[in-house]
């Protein structure tokens, strides 16, 4: 496989390698493919995940172990768009197993602090509904929603 031009970096702690088997154990098509250990020559102790490159559901990430410096916030999440409730309930089910916490409108923080937003399609099917009010129902109805239920947007689209 070739390299990406734009591959997505993932700045951990010191969890890196946890955080790559974690989540290729979600996502189908998934994979570690290369763990660089430090240097002997760099400060950190020789042997030390430095970086792991790993691929969920085919697209290549980075995670790198940098320490305590930086954190994830809500400006960056990753979308995994569901075509049914059981892809939404497994997807949310998994990213949230150890510590997790649940936001809202389909948004969540996985156990390492990264944000993912668990959108099914048929939400943004129904939020670009040409009929405003239709859409506008259906901003409501998720707005009030933890996890997004798919029947209920969809009842509120027919509202």
């Amino acid at each position: 496989m070739a390299i990406e031009r734009i591959t997505p970096f993932l700045w951990f702690d010191h969890q890196a390698d946890e955080a790559a088997a974690f989540y290729t154990s979600i996502f189908p098509n998934s994979r570690v493919v290369k763990v660089v250990r430090q240097n002997p020559a760099v400060p950190e102790p020789a042997g030390k995940v430095l970086t792991v490159e790993f691929e969920l559901d085919g697209r290549r990430y980075v995670a790198f172990n940098g320490g305590p410096r930086f954190r994830f916030t809500e400006a960056i999440s990753l979308v995994v768009h569901c075509e049914n409730q059981a892809e939404v309930d497994t997807y949310w089910d998994g990213l949230l197993a150890g510590g997790g916490t649940p936001i809202q409108c389909g948004w969540l923080k996985d156990r390492f602090g990264l944000f993912w937003q668990i959108t099914p399609t048929a939400l943004i099917r129904l939020l670009g509904d040409p009929d405003p009010a239709r859409a506008a129902r259906v901003m409501q109805a998720m707005m009030q929603m933890v996890k997004i239920d798919i029947a209920a947007i969809e009842q509120a689209g027919k509202a």
